[in-house]
């Protein structure tokens, strides 16, 4: 009997999520939104967050990766261990997360996926966007999130609307930028900046107070030479913290599961 996947052998969301830049890329903008957003305080309220932000960070985006390359019953296992967490963490503030949160969370996903690899590899077409949603939007409803749109036109309006709704800058947007400035250094926190200059929807752009255009676009095709020549690895040396190293190079294996 064939195993069943969460996501075809085939699928471009293999391809997104199967390398570790493009995952880095999602990383970065992940951490913008995750700044900006009006639920923030729910990640402050544990006090992971703040403590270490890039590996709170990580492991979101690393549960999104376990399950798009998982066989079906163990995506499933894993988003319901998602589900009983953020359960327990309602239980101990004494009330729910709202739904709106969880979309925007779940919107940032399907946002960055798409921006990261059109960013390092090539534009995707109109039925590889819907591919990647339509992923995303079985986890969404894994989750038991309501009110998801059905198709990737819907979400688009739902994106732009959740954008102008539920994001603002606030003191605890100002005190998480400083925590990855601490965290990163400033050589890697300017890197992260970069990044997510190239990355940013244009209204995270205007609250975070960001320029038009990345300097990453001069250096981005310098990047894709370096990788035809298997030198990327030297790059991406310089600019992962160390503690982080091994954990993005195993993202790199993804693609042979």
């Amino acid at each position: 009997m064939e195993t069943t996947y969460f996501t075809k052998k085939d699928s471009i969301v293999r391809q997104i999520w199967g390398k570790a830049d493009t995952i880095l890329f999602i990383f970065a903008g992940a951490a913008a939104e995750f700044a900006l957003n009006k639920a923030v305080d729910w990640l402050y309220y544990t006090g992971r967050l703040p403590k270490d932000p890039l590996g709170r960070l990580f492991s979101t985006v690393n549960y999104a990766k376990v399950i798009v390359f998982a066989e079906e019953k163990s995506a499933f296992q894993a988003i319901e261990q998602m589900n009983k967490i953020h359960a327990k963490i309602e239980e101990n503030r004494g009330f729910k997360i709202p739904d709106w949160a969880y979309r925007d969370v779940l919107f940032m996903l399907i946002d960055y996926s798409i921006r990261a690899f059109e960013a390092l590899e090539r534009k995707l077409t109109i039925h590889e966007k819907e591919e990647v949603f339509q992923v995303f939007l079985k986890v969404g409803k894994g989750m038991k999130i309501a009110d998801l749109p059905s198709n990737f036109k819907d979400w688009e309006i739902q994106r732009r609307s959740q954008l102008q709704e539920n994001f603002e800058y606030s003191d605890l947007t100002r005190d998480l930028f400083l925590q990855y400035k601490k965290h990163l250094g400033i050589v890697r926190y300017r890197l992260l900046l970069e990044v997510q200059i190239l990355m940013a929807p244009k209204r995270v752009k205007e609250l975070l107070n960001f320029r038009n255009q990345s300097v990453l676009i001069a250096i981005i095709p310098v990047y894709r030479l370096s990788r035809i020549f298997k030198i990327d690895y030297i790059l991406k040396e310089l600019i992962l913290p160390k503690d982080y190293k091994n954990d993005i190079k195993a993202l790199d294996h993804s693609a042979a599961y």
